[in-house]
């Protein structure tokens, strides 16, 4: 726990430096290039599902236990240094995406209030996968907080919960399952079948982290200026379950019950429109002050996370 309070602490003060990420890359490039090579090497567009469907399931077999050995290899050598909590730490860190999160969201705002839709458009088009070329200024804006809302999830709360519970090497695996599905968990012709274990497994591994994050931002609503915690509460217990994502609706629900706004709905991904629930029964049409409000409460609801945390870990010291 009290590798997981550092970890965090660390990320939200210094994020993972740029001079790092233009020196060595990042964890998650480095993962993302192996599902790459495992994708362009295993999955043959002639072979049958059936049969992509296999090498995509070995894929992801394959690419969890490299990242598992090399993550806990690090970890044991971690562990024989002086400071070991705080290097594993360290390490843990590049894992969540706390700082990076609120700046690409934020970019999107001040996108959208220095230079207009264009340039909004462009700005979302770095932090999610719909087409966002039809989009108007309520839909760049939503696609913003959207993301922020599942990001929460599965870039700050999973890897920290995985963290927790599985040390550098769980929170690795984490990470390396959820790359594999942003990448290839799509329903593409290429990726329906081979990507179909990845996607199955992201929905599993964020289960705990996705009900946890509707949670927190249900508890932070109730401290944030402007913003609902009972409607938060009431539009996860009323629309969550209606997402077509099992994890995805209970961050995004929260998020648009506690600042008055629709989320989710019809989208498109690839010239593909996907219909899915509206989350929220608040105006659709959001802004870029709406945005702004949604990272106000993200600051919170991540503060609210690592209080808690810290709480744990004194409860623990405590106790041993």
């Amino acid at each position: 726990m009290t590798v997981t309070l550092v970890a965090l602490l660390l990320e939200t003060f210094f994020g993972y430096p740029d001079q790092v990420l233009r020196a060595i890359g990042h964890p998650a490039i480095w993962m993302g290039q192996l599902i790459d090579d495992l994708d362009r090497l295993l999955n043959h567009e002639a072979a049958p599902d059936l049969i992509r469907r296999i090498m995509g399931t070995f894929a992801i077999v394959v690419l969890i236990a490299i990242v598992g050995i090399v993550a806990y290899a690090i970890e044991l050598s971690l562990t024989a240094l002086p400071f070991a909590a705080v290097s594993i730490a360290l390490v843990g860190s590049t894992l969540i995406a706390q700082h990076s999160l609120y700046r690409h969201v934020a970019a999107v705002a001040t996108a959208l209030e220095q230079n207009g839709l264009a340039a909004g458009r462009d700005a979302v088009s770095h932090i999610v996968g719909r087409d966002v070329d039809a989009l108007d200024e309520a839909g760049v804006a939503r696609a913003a907080i959207e993301s922020l809302a599942e990001s929460f999830s599965d870039g700050v709360v999973a890897p920290a919960f995985w963290l927790t519970l599985a040390g550098l090497a769980g929170a690795a695996v984490y990470k390396a399952i959820n790359t594999a599905d942003s990448m290839i968990g799509h329903r593409t012709p290429r990726h329906q079948a081979f990507g179909f274990a990845a996607a199955r497994l992201d929905d599993l591994v964020n289960l705990p982290a996705s009900r946890l994050s509707a949670l927190l931002i249900v508890m932070a609503a109730a401290i944030t200026p402007g913003a609902s915690a009972v409607n938060a509460w009431r539009a996860v217990k009323r629309d969550a379950r209606q997402h077509r994502s099992p994890n995805a609706g209970y961050p995004e629900a929260a998020m648009a019950g506690a600042l008055g706004l629709a989320l989710a709905g019809p989208r498109v991904y690839d010239g593909v429109k996907v219909d899915d629930a509206v989350m929220g029964n608040g105006r659709a049409a959001a802004t870029a002050t709406d945005i702004h409000a949604a990272l106000d409460l993200y600051q919170s609801a991540d503060a609210v996370l690592i209080g808690l945390v810290a709480l744990l870990a004194l409860l623990l010291t405590a106790l041993t």
